[in-house]
């Protein structure tokens, strides 16, 4: 059975913005386009041009500077917005514009103060307009995730006719489970004429830490496109991870799914958006994360030195990362001890590693990790305690180890 390909659209430079205190200027979101588009993504969302005059200046040069993938500019239903989308995507290779409007009850009736039936009017009015400036045009049906699948139907259906090339069902509030979510986008390929024609987007926000989850689902029950941000930056609690879903895809071939994206680029490509947004990424985090590869605990230590997959499901190099980490803590055991001094050049006999191994216990309970130079420590106290007796063989050698792991 052939692969389905699932395109990736990057919001980092749109969506991922939008958290508080990350303020990209112009320079950085061109250089950050760049190793987007270099890592291979399909679609990279530039930016809301209508917002500001930085924001409109910057979507222009992202134009000028992306050569292969999709340059997408976003505004509301409204003429004025597409207008200036349109102009400021000018000089893209290939342009598109994402237009939309909220779709649930609570916005119809609070955000905007009007009638299901005027949301249609206006969602094809925006399509209608988009349609005179680009070919490929966007529907983004803000809410989707709390709208009632039988109206956002309708909706999509009309904004098909009238020629959206791609509805964007967002979970906006990170609201839905997987399975109500996956449900919907099912829901919308079995009922809404004319799907067939267009590419079903996921947007998801993960307010509920669910939103690499709910984006899964999409993929699983028919979308074709998955919307996310490097290291799943955005507003609140942030959207979709790109790095997450395309590893999951990637590490699950049963899915029988494929990216464009070249997964050896991903950390790097993290650690550009850490640097130029000022976000850091937390430890913890699932892949880009600096513990993601990293190793404490005696028996996880113990078997990843014998085989890496024993406790990795990923190999670190598939993202981009050379090696994995033994990190030395009082929850250590020997084999992890004598790794690191190998990889110092000094090779313990079974009696001197457990004779040191009672040292470094005192060291490690007053320390949360013990570094190469309090290593050399332990060692010289050992040596002390034994008047200087010869007994540990020191060399430097190189282990020519295919397990690559790296010892910090």
């Amino acid at each position: 059975m052939e692969k389905k390909k699932i395109q990736i659209l990057d919001t980092t430079l749109r969506d991922g913005e939008q958290v508080p205190g990350c303020k990209l200027n112009t320079k950085e979101k061109v250089k950050i386009a760049k190793k987007l588009e270099a890592l291979g993504v399909d679609v990279i969302e530039a930016g809301f041009p209508t917002s500001s005059p930085g924001d409109y200046k910057s979507v222009q040069e992202i134009c000028k500077s992306v050569f292969k993938t999709v340059v997408c500019a976003l505004s509301r239903a409204v003429e004025k917005d597409i207008e200036i989308a349109a102009k400021a995507l000018k000089g893209a290779k290939i342009p598109r514009i994402h237009t939309g409007i909220g779709t649930s009850n609570c916005h119809i009736r609070y955000k905007f103060n009007t009638t299901p039936e005027k949301i249609i009017e206006r969602a094809i009015n925006a399509v209608k307009y988009a349609k005179k400036f680009v070919e490929d045009v966007e529907f983004y049906a803000e809410d989707a995730g709390r709208t009632e699948n039988k109206f956002l139907s309708k909706i999509c259906e009309n904004v098909i006719k009238y020629g959206a090339t791609v509805i964007n069902i967002p979970d906006t509030t990170g609201y839905c489970l997987p399975e109500e979510y996956g449900e919907k986008i099912r829901f919308l390929k079995e009922n809404v004429k004319g799907i067939h024609k267009i590419t079903l987007s996921t947007h998801c926000h993960n307010d509920l830490g669910l939103a690499t989850a709910n984006s899964l689902s999409g993929i699983i029950n028919g979308a074709q496109q998955v919307e996310c941000t490097i290291n799943g930056i955005g507003e609140r609690a942030g959207n979709t991870s790109l790095e997450e879903i395309v590893m999951i895809i990637k590490q699950n071939s049963h899915l029988n799914l494929f990216t464009n994206i070249d997964t050896k680029l991903i950390y790097s490509t993290s650690n550009l958006v850490s640097k130029c947004t000022g976000m850091k990424v937390q430890a913890n985090k699932a892949i880009v994360g600096m513990n993601a590869f990293s190793h404490s605990s005696g028996i996880h230590q113990d078997g990843v030195i014998k085989k890496r997959e024993t406790y990795e499901s990923i190999n670190p190099e598939d993202v981009g990362i050379d090696q994995s980490s033994i990190i030395l803590t009082a929850r250590s055991g020997r084999a992890a001890l004598a790794y690191r001094y190998n990889k110092l050049g000094h090779f313990l006999s079974k009696n001197s590693l457990d004779l040191v191994y009672k040292i470094f216990l005192k060291y490690a309970d007053k320390n949360k990790e013990i570094n190469d130079k309090e290593l050399k420590i332990i060692l010289k106290k050992y040596n002390f305690n034994k008047k200087n007796k010869k007994i540990l063989h020191s060399t430097s050698t190189n282990t020519g180890s295919s397990r690559r792991i790296n010892v910090v």
